[in-house]
């Protein structure tokens, strides 16, 4: 569906996150739902909302004007769930839980998840994150493509899972590998086969974390794991067996797919950003802001799985939400939000440099790991791995460059990669023109907001025109990401080794010195502070 044929009516928004075109850049169309359809009610019955503010209300008035749903109501909100393994797992995990239930759950677990305790795994991390570069670099000094998705992304995740709940790492790439389809099945337009597969995949974790859970109560060792089924002693309340697989089952679904689309997301923007590079380089705040950037422009999980069920009716935005409906939030465009964060579709980490973690500089909250009670359990893990990853890339692989466009998997939920092939930069680089088909253009005008430096709109029509004809070195990573990103296709891309002059030429170039600092100006906070720390 194009955003202009979306105006008149948009009857499913699950449906239509769901679309290539979604799948390729979903932010276009999450703002017309901001804007025309804030609290919209897909032909499920699902409710959705989009506002910023609407989303952090909804996050913390649950246990208030919102409530998971209870075990007898399992069936209502899920109506397959008599028969799938994996929404019931999904209903005994703690995200699906509600005081008192929800607290005794979360003390018992948090007493030992802790922050300290994730940050005493650094240096694992850092040593994990140094290995798997030293395992890719001869391939890229070779200048060969190595696809950092598979190779990075996936991999850190799991081997720091394999070190937290103290797995074998062969064991953790074969629970990896299906992941996915038990996230694909909970999704709430999953087809029948999704969520049988889902329930197939599910069943194989359950059965690794029962056995798992026997072997650290015979021969405890120091992880998670051994530490939640042996310690505590004292405590009367201890987890069950059947409470700890299901949060371990938790725990992977939730922190596993979504870090690796993550990292991906966080190198794309390194390499679409190179000005932006000099966060990496200095102190753990600029690192920090960084990150926080990344998940805000793009959160993994673009909406919430978990229902939220109205306790009475509710009227927000003219809309009544009636009692017992099921609502969902749309995190991704709450993160996107120009109510909440200015210019919302520049990539700027000025918004959190020297703040806390998750709360932009005039105070608003960045929801890609919720809010309240539900706060994401493993945010600080995900946080660290982050931390540890992107200053060690940009230092050992400074000329790193997409080697062709990445593949995205099709699906509505998460925001994750089937391949991100990437080689270093070689020395004499080819030289970079770019073109924009004026008549395909005039729909999003992403490439202006996103490539100041490169693009500008033309008035009055709004279609896009090329700044320079010649793009600088710098930003030939963002223009080729444009590229891919054009939903209309309109960005021709075009190379050449330097000094051919068979290309065509769309316009007067400016100097290379002039091009670069005007993209860097505009690329960074349009107000006094240019960014630098």
């Amino acid at each position: 569906m194009d955003v202009q044929e979306t105006k008149a009516a948009c009857h499913d928004a699950f449906a239509e996150l769901a679309s290539p075109a979604c799948i390729q850049d979903p932010y276009p169309f999450m703002r017309w739902l901001q804007e025309h359809d804030p609290v919209h009610r897909a032909a499920s019955g699902i409710f959705l909302l989009s506002r910023h503010a609407d989303i952090y209300w909804a996050f913390k008035a649950t246990g208030d004007a919102f409530r998971g749903p209870a075990p007898s109501e399992l069936a209502r909100y899920f109506p397959r769930a008599a028969s799938s393994l994996s929404l019931n797992l999904l209903a005994s995990t703690l995200a699906m839980k509600e005081p008192p239930t929800h607290t005794r759950l979360r003390r018992l677990i948090s007493r030992d998840f802790t922050v300290g305790h994730i940050d005493n795994l650094r240096p694992s991390i850092a040593r994990i994150v140094a290995a798997r570069l030293d395992g890719m670099a001869p391939a890229l000094e070779r200048g060969e493509a190595v696809d950092l998705h598979r190779e990075f992304a996936l991999a850190l995740p799991m081997l720091v899972f394999a070190e937290l709940f103290g797995m074998p790492q062969d064991d953790i790439f074969e629970l990896s590998a299906i992941v996915s389809a038990i996230l694909e099945g909970l999704s709430p337009h999953a087809t029948d086969p999704q969520l049988a597969a889902a329930d197939v995949a599910s069943a194989r974790v359950k059965a690794y974390f029962g056995d798992l859970i026997l072997r650290k109560r015979a021969d405890p060792c120091r992880d998670i794991v051994s530490t939640l089924v042996g310690a505590h002693s004292d405590d009367a309340d201890t987890l069950s067996d059947a409470e700890l697989i299901s949060m371990l089952w938790g725990m992977l679904l939730g922190g596993f797919a979504t870090t690796a689309a993550t990292i991906d997301h966080a190198v794309l923007a390194m390499l679409a950003y190179p000005e932006e590079r000099h966060w990496l380089q200095g102190d753990a705040a600029g690192v920090e802001a960084f990150v926080e950037e990344v998940l805000r422009c793009e959160a993994p999980a673009m909406f919430s799985s978990i229902p939220r069920i109205a306790q009475r009716d509710i009227e927000l935005r003219g809309v009544v939400i009636p009692k017992d409906a099921d609502v969902r939030v749309l995190i991704a465009a709450g993160n996107r939000d120009p109510d909440a964060f200015a210019d919302p579709d520049r990539f700027d980490p000025v918004r959190f440099y020297g703040t806390r973690p998750g709360m932009s500089n005039d105070g608003k909250i960045m929801l890609s790991f919720g809010h309240g009670i539900h706060f994401c359990l493993g945010a600080q893990l995900a946080r660290v791995q982050l931390a540890e990853s992107l200053p060690q890339i940009q230092a050992r692989f400074p000329t790193l460059a997409l080697a062709e466009q990445p593949t995205r998997e099709p699906s509505a939920f998460l925001r994750t990669f089937r391949a991100l092939p990437v080689r270093l930069h070689a020395q004499a680089a080819a030289e970079v023109r770019v073109v924009v088909d004026q008549d395909l253009c005039g729909t999003t005008g992403q490439c202006v907001l996103t490539l100041p430096g490169a693009f500008r709109q033309r008035e009055p029509d709004g279609v896009a025109e090329v700044c320079m004809a010649t793009v600088p070195q710098a930003l030939h990573a963002a223009v080729r990401l444009a590229e891919s990103q054009c939903p209309v296709a309109a960005i021709r891309v075009i190379e050449s080794e330097a000094g051919d002059n068979h290309c065509t030429n769309p316009g007067p170039t400016p100097s290379q010195a002039d091009a670069e600092r005007h993209a860097a100006k505009d690329l960074r906070n349009p107000g006094e502070h240019d960014g630098t720390i």
